[in-house]
């Protein structure tokens, strides 16, 4: 831009006489044309300075509080994540120790029952084994009994063969047998 036009413009202004803020600037000793020439040199850089360095700044100022948001954002995000991930953790935790409870429950429960049937199986075993040897001593007490009769029969045939004074035929020593047996029989 050429100043020198400026100039000779401001001075052609400046001649005019007549005009009070003119005669005012004169009184001052202002220089308009001067004036004139940094008012537009100040536009001019402040043109220059809002195009290629506010505008920029002011955008990467844009740009940062922008991120600034995100990450605030991204930030309460995450606070709400893990507030849930806790929430989660502790759920978790409350059903492990009910689940573990209930398993430790379970298990005396089994335990009981476990013991119950074993003491139910060994008092069978004991009443069975106690109707065995009841059994067995009702049997060994009539093979005892039977030995007796027949240790009986055969005592009673040799007394009476003796006192009679001879010996007994086979049909009498039956028929003796047979009649002391009912006496003993009857006895029991």
């Amino acid at each position: 831009m050429d100043f020198s036009v400026l100039h000779t413009l401001a001075a052609a202004a400046a001649e005019s006489s007549g005009n009070p803020v003119t005669e005012l600037a004169r009184g001052f000793r202002v220089d308009v044309p001067m004036i004139i020439a940094q008012a537009v040199n100040f536009l001019l850089v402040a043109f220059i300075l809002y195009r290629f360095a506010f505008k920029p700044i002011l955008a990467t100022i844009e740009e940062r509080q922008e991120k600034i948001a995100s990450g605030l954002a991204y930030a309460e995000e995450m606070k709400e994540k893990l507030a849930e991930a806790e929430r989660k953790h502790e759920e978790t935790v409350r059903k492990a120790q009910q689940q573990s409870q209930k398993i430790v429950q379970e298990a005396r429960d089994d335990a009981r029952s476990l013991a119950e049937k074993q003491r139910q199986d060994t008092a069978a075993q004991v009443e069975e084994m106690l109707r065995k040897g009841r059994k067995a001593t009702e049997l060994e007490r009539e093979k005892m009994l039977a030995e007796v009769r027949g240790e009986i029969r055969r005592l009673v045939v040799l007394i009476s063969g003796r006192v009679l004074g001879k010996e007994l035929s086979e049909d009498e020593k039956t028929r003796i047998n047979s009649a002391a047996a009912r006496e003993v029989n009857s006895a029991n």
